[in-house]
């Protein structure tokens, strides 16, 4: 017959979907985005919890309707393209970009500042670190017991505690938006949003929510699905709140470090301004449980995923992409997050129009066509916007800075609406057709 969870099971598998989606990218953007825009914070927010809140639980929503597999939510654009666009978000939010950021970020925040900043640091911190992350990532039955009860709980007070801070301890007034701010509020909040990397997460994260509930004995698909969407949705409610406290933090930490462009540094000046030594040890046991949680939620994804492509077992697996992690994450986190945003930039707007279309299925006569159409036209001027990000727009024709909201980093918005309308009425009129000819 199955098992059904209990409240509380159900309430510890959304606490482990808040915890697994918190990570670097979630605890070092969000502040600098609340200090750089000033009095335009809320606009920048509400575009900001678009794609890092908004997209993400809607992503986890269309897995728990999919089987809660990326592969099953890519069978419309043909199984070698699915597997493709599935293996790129895999690596990146893998070994490439965002495990690797787990480690320099709780490092930078909290460790550097206690023993200095040096490569030979970061060595041994990401050795010691990931020596951790492979330990638990070997058991990925045990994650509910290990993330969902004990260090979950942990963070979500932990986070609490820096949140209710912020809103009653204020380090200072905000300081004037900078000019990007002042011109495009919400959108720039919007590609800010695609940093965190939490919608290509939450692609990878479905597989771990459902293994979760399976591991409690939980078998019926449809009881999977309700338990997988009672986590996006818990998950949601306490990213929206984390959010906000941070955007505050930083709106009102400009004057302690007004120059700068690095969250993480915004992190530790207003801890070590409103508490003191022990705020940063406070803060440097925050950052490393935080990242350490995301980066097993991480490993773990990807470790299952590759099993079935490759002639590796899945703990193989777990060392080779913990290594390989543990090696990137000594470059740095400057140079991380400056490699990542074109890459990011691209894969994007692929997904989230793979993401929304998925929920229009049943509309379309044929659904390969339509859905393979726009998600390539969503490509092609994502790849338009990586290469304008990482400033080779001189390459580009000249007719796509004329793109409406090219300027604002989304020019493939109004191509892919067009696409998206012109197969539609190609897919109407094929249906119509069908019909005639059988009568």
């Amino acid at each position: 017959m199955g098992y059904h969870l209990s409240f509380k099971e159900i309430l510890a598998l959304g606490f482990m979907t808040f915890a697994l989606f918190v990570g670097a990218g979630n605890i070092i953007f969000p502040p600098i985005v609340g200090l750089q825009s000033g009095e335009y914070v809320w606009l920048a927010a509400i575009g900001f919890l678009v794609t890092a809140v908004g997209l993400p639980i809607i992503t986890i929503i269309a897995l728990a309707r999919a089987g809660g597999s990326i592969d099953a939510l890519s069978i419309p654009i043909g199984r070698s393209t699915g597997l493709l666009l599935s293996t790129i978000c895999y690596l990146s939010v893998g070994p490439l970009f965002a495990t690797p950021r787990t480690a320099t970020v709780s490092f930078e925040v909290g460790i550097a500042p206690l023993i200095g900043n040096s490569n030979l640091a970061l060595l041994i911190y990401s050795l010691i670190y990931f020596s951790l992350v492979i330990g638990i990532s070997l058991y990925p039955r045990r994650l509910l017991d290990t993330i969902g009860h004990v260090l979950a709980p942990l963070k979500i007070i932990s986070f609490s505690i820096l949140g209710i801070s912020a809103l009653f301890w204020p380090a200072g007034s905000p300081i004037p938006a900078i000019q990007v701010y002042q011109q495009t509020p919400f959108s720039t909040g919007f590609i800010n949003g695609y940093l965190t990397m939490d919608t290509l997460g939450a692609l990878v994260f479905g597989v771990v929510i459902v293994n979760a509930a399976r591991s409690r004995g939980v078998i019926s698909v449809s009881l999977l699905t309700r338990y997988t969407i009672w986590a996006g949705v818990i998950a949601g409610i306490g990213l929206v709140l984390f959010y906000l406290s941070l955007f505050k933090l930083g709106l009102n930490s400009g004057v302690l470090i007004p120059d700068t462009q690095n969250g993480a540094s915004i992190l530790y000046a207003y801890v070590q301004h409103t508490f003191g030594d022990i705020g940063s040890i406070f803060l440097a046991i925050l950052i490393f449980i935080a990242c350490m949680v995301t980066a097993v939620g991480l490993i773990c994804a990807c470790a299952e995923f590759f099993s079935q492509f490759l002639p590796l077992s899945y703990r193989n697996l777990v060392f080779i992409l913990g290594l390989f992690s543990m090696l990137v994450s000594n470059l740095g986190l400057s140079h991380l997050i400056q490699v990542s945003i074109p890459v990011l930039t691209a894969i994007y707007p692929p997904c989230i129009v793979l993401i929304i279309l998925s929920f229009t299925l049943r509309w379309w006569y044929n659904t390969k066509i339509v859905i393979s159409s726009v998600t390539l036209a969503s490509l092609l001027f994502g790849i338009h916007d990586a290469i304008k990000v990482a400033n080779f727009d001189y390459l580009l024709p000249t007719w796509t800075q004329d793109l409406p909201l090219a300027d604002q980093g989304l020019a493939w918005l109004s191509p892919s609406l067009l696409v998206l309308i012109l197969v539609a009425l190609y897919d109407r009129i094929n249906y119509y057709r069908s019909r005639v000819t059988i009568k």
